[in-house]
């Protein structure tokens, strides 16, 4: 049991206001694995006001001073690697071997990657008679989702931190043990009291108690998009800036010269791409486009590849290479989905709603393919957030582009093509903040974030630095 009853604020681990605790539930084995205190907008208004007093201090220490505490935080966070990793695990159900090298290991690289980027960045410029000076915006509200809750937390905290930005998170209330295991770190690299503080708890009371303080000069929020549109709504009155990572229905394009091993290659990458994290992911590929005349071929390969390669099983033991849903009403949401697929009219290729015959406990789902999928569908067009594929056919590579971007999102996406520049050209007419052009691997340094409803700013990077600083002009 990881049990935290404590709140860190001004560089102090504090008693919280409530008595009231928050339950962590292991996704697994469906037992309470850890609990941390119930915020309150009176924590809230602490952790602010600590936030506001460290600001000045923090903000006149050097880039590099302030990233020499963001490269102690990365070797903290490499240090505790294993259990960060299990500990999200518990708390996702993502099996240990890949929370290791993503959960845990990620975020270790974002962070470790800030330093470098705040020694390359240019601070100021001189532009005819002006100094363009690159200053903090001030103190930073950081509200973050629990899919993948460290390193959604890491690539707020860690460029603000080097922008000169004071910090206040709000955690998932669903996956919160990892950010409080952060806290430590923290804590034990010496940085300036009030810089860092942690405050648990519910979007409705915590969340949005950052979101609407007139104290809080930024919000970074990554979640839903209803969230993050209530968010906006809260920011709105005292026209704090407000960076959005939202949802995402992003689509992977077999285009039609792919043929023999290339085709296969492609079509059974698109299952991973769609499934990583038990497709609790904002940018998993779950709008697979084909061509038509070779759609009943693409989803043999995904059966097979589904068959052979994605089981599931207890991630503590690493059993299978799928783990559970995070929660109860997650695993029933996804459910949900897969049968109104099949009332719509898609052909159910692999899957299915029931819970599977050999494992009872825990909130597993079926990996689950449709065939045949029309893009109107409510599979197609709603984030399912499970391990969910739709196989949707197109005409031509025009009507694969019009189908891509009939999306109220425009998060991520994939092209796969024999010649690949014809691909990148594919790519360049996608609506969305990323893709990856035949597979290319995830770049830590590029920018991330959304077109359309997926949300606005970006974070990783220098990219990820310049959300978290104002431009000021001095005119000599």
């Amino acid at each position: 049991m990881q049990d935290f009853s404590k709140l860190y604020i001004d560089g102090a681990w504090v008693a919280p206001e409530s008595s009231e605790t928050i339950e962590v539930v292991n996704a697994s084995t469906e037992q309470v694995m850890g609990s941390v205190p119930a915020g309150t907008a009176g924590d809230v208004d602490k952790a602010v006001a600590a936030a506001k007093a460290a600001f000045e201090g923090w903000a006149q220490t050097s880039p590099q001073d302030r990233a020499k505490y963001v490269q102690a935080l990365s070797e903290g966070i490499g240090a505790r690697n294993q259990e960060i990793a299990e500990t999200i695990t518990g708390e996702v159900g993502m099996p240990i071997f890949l929370s290791q090298l993503i959960q845990a290991g990620l975020p270790q690289a974002v962070s470790g990657s800030y330093p470098a980027i705040a020694e390359e960045y240019v601070w100021e410029e001189e532009i005819g008679n002006s100094l363009v000076v690159k200053e903090p915006v001030g103190v930073v509200g950081a509200i973050t989702p629990w899919n993948y809750p460290l390193h959604q937390i890491v690539a707020k905290v860690a460029p603000a931190l080097v922008a000169g930005c004071t910090v206040v998170l709000k955690p998932s209330e669903v996956a919160p043990l990892n950010a409080f295991l952060l806290a430590e770190i923290i804590d034990g690299i010496g940085l300036p009291a009030g810089v860092f503080n942690l405050v648990s708890g519910t979007g409705p009371v915590v969340g949005e108690a950052i979101a609407s303080h007139p104290d809080v000069d930024m919000v970074s929020f990554t979640g839903s998009t209803r969230a993050g549109t209530r968010v906006a709504e809260l920011g709105a009155p005292t026209v704090k800036r407000v960076a959005l990572e939202l949802g995402g229905k992003s689509a992977n394009i077999l285009l039609p010269d792919l043929d023999g091993e290339e085709l296969e290659k492609a079509a059974r990458a698109a299952v991973g791409s769609a499934y990583l994290n038990s497709g609790q992911t904002c940018t998993a590929f779950t709008r697979l486009l084909v061509p038509a005349d070779k759609h009943d071929q693409i989803v043999d390969i995904l059966v097979d590849e589904v068959n052979k390669t994605y089981t599931i099983g207890d991630p503590a033991t690493g059993a299978g290479f799928l783990g559970p849903v995070i929660s109860d009403v997650q695993r029933d949401r996804v459910r949900g989905f897969i049968q109104q697929g099949i009332d719509e009219g898609a052909t159910l290729a692999v899957g299915g709603p029931e819970q599977p015959e050999d494992l009872p406990t825990g909130y597993y789902v079926k990996p689950t393919v449709f065939a045949g999928v029309r893009n109107d569908m409510t599979i197609a067009q709603e984030e399912i957030f499970g391990p969910v594929l739709s196989v949707i056919p197109y005409d031509d590579v025009d009507d694969a582009v019009a189908i891509a971007n009939d999306t109220v999102y425009g998060l991520s996406g994939g092209v796969w093509g024999a010649d690949k520049e014809g691909a990148k050209a594919v790519a360049r007419r996608v609506r969305t903040g990323q893709l990856e052009v035949n597979g290319g691997s995830f770049n830590p340094l590029a920018p991330f974030g959304g077109y359309k409803r997926s949300g606005n700013g970006r974070e990783l990077g220098k990219f990820g630095l310049e959300e978290f600083l104002q431009t000021k002009s001095l005119q000599l």
